[in-house]
C-alpha cells in the first residue's frame, strides 16, 4: 500500500491568520482536495470525492435494481415460453385431431363410393336378370297363345 506524505509549507505569518474558526480545515481540505484526498460527513478520510463516492453508491443501488427486474423479467419470459409451448402443444394435438377427423371423413367417403358402386352394378345385374325373366315370360306366353289358338282335336277326327 502506497502512502502519501503531505508536506504543507506554512509560513509563521500564516500560522497567526490561520487561528480563525475553519479557516484550518478548510485550508487542510483545500490541500488534500489537491492531493485528491476528501474528507467524508464522518470525518473520514477518503480516496474519492464525496460527490463521485455518492454517485457511485447510487449507481450500485440502480445496478441492483436493474438486476432484480432483469431476474423479474426472466420469469415473466420463462412462464410465458412454458405457456406457449403448452398452448402449442394442445394446438399440435387438435390438429393431429382434425387431420385423423378429415382421413376418417375420406375413408367413409371412399368406402360409400365403393359401395355404390356396387350396389350400382347389382341393379344393373338384377335389370338383366329382368329382361332375362321378361323375355322367357314372353316367349312362355307365346308358346301358350298358340297351343291355345291350335284346337286341341280337329273335326275329322270325328267323322
Amino acid at each position: 500500500m502506497t502512502h502519501l506524505l503531505l508536506a504543507a509549507t506554512v509560513t509563521p505569518s500564516e500560522q497567526i491568520f490561520s487561528r480563525e474558526p475553519g479557516r484550518e480545515t478548510a485550508m487542510a481540505k483545500d490541500i488534500l482536495g489537491e492531493a485528491g484526498l476528501h474528507f467524508d460527513e464522518l470525518n473520514k478520510l477518503r480516496v474519492l470525492d464525496p460527490e463521485v463516492s455518492q454517485q457511485t453508491t447510487e449507481l450500485k443501488e440502480e445496478c441492483k435494481d436493474f438486476v432484480d427486474k432483469i431476474g423479474q423479467f426472466q420469469k415473466i419470459v420463462g412462464g410465458l415460453l412454458e405457456l406457449v409451448d403448452q398452448l402449442a402443444k394442445e394446438a399440435e394435438n387438435e390438429k393431429m385431431k382434425a387431420i385423423g377427423a378429415r382421413n376418417l371423413l375420406k375413408s367413409i367417403a371412399k368406402q360409400r363410393e365403393a359401395q355404390q358402386q356396387q350396389l350400382q352394378a347389382l341393379i344393373a345385374e338384377k335389370k338383366m336378370q329382368l329382361e332375362r325373366n321378361e323375355l322367357k315370360i314372353s316367349l312362355y306366353s307365346r308358346r301358350v297363345g298358340k297351343k291355345k289358338k291350335k284346337p286341341l282335336y280337329h273335326s275329322s277326327d270325328f267323322d
